[in-house]
């Protein structure tokens, strides 16, 4: 697997996701206070969570906001460790496996050995909040036609 040069690691800020008790009730709450609208909602069963994209503007970036699908799941233990709020920051990129090579080869650690699906069909990964000054950042390579 190459590694790609750092100018290149990530194409944006896909978006930032935000851990919320009751996905209705925030879903409304971004619509009615910040005139955002639902671009996707599903549930990912892997992740334990309820989730909904919720555009900013037409920028392509997104506030996601996460509920907990059962008391164990990460997104629950995180309300209850810091109640509702940002939860991670996510960089959109090309070429996940490539990134993740890049980012190992530079000492930080990766959560997955290999990449799980995310919202949509995307390919995930996060790096170790410990090694990424205390921010749980996922990195986002969208399926194709998204």
């Amino acid at each position: 697997m190459s590694s790609v040069p750092s100018s290149d690691l990530f194409n944006a800020i896909d978006h930032v996701g935000v851990a919320v008790p009751d996905l209705d009730e925030a879903i409304t709450f971004y619509e009615s206070a910040y005139g955002m609208r639902m671009l996707h909602r599903e549930t990912n069963e892997e992740q334990g969570v309820q989730e909904a994209m919720m555009g900013v503007g037409d920028s392509g970036s997104c506030i996601q906001l996460l509920a907990p699908l059962t008391p164990e799941s990460t997104i629950a233990k995180f309300l209850d460790r810091s109640g509702p709020g940002i939860q991670q920051l996510a960089y959109r990129v090309e070429d996940l496996d490539a990134v993740c090579t890049t980012l190992r080869e530079r000492g930080l650690r990766l959560l997955y050995d290999a990449p799980r699906r995310g919202t949509s069909g995307s390919r995930v990964n996060f790096v170790h909040p410990k090694d990424a000054g205390g921010i749980l950042v996922e990195l986002v390579e969208p399926a194709a036609g998204h």
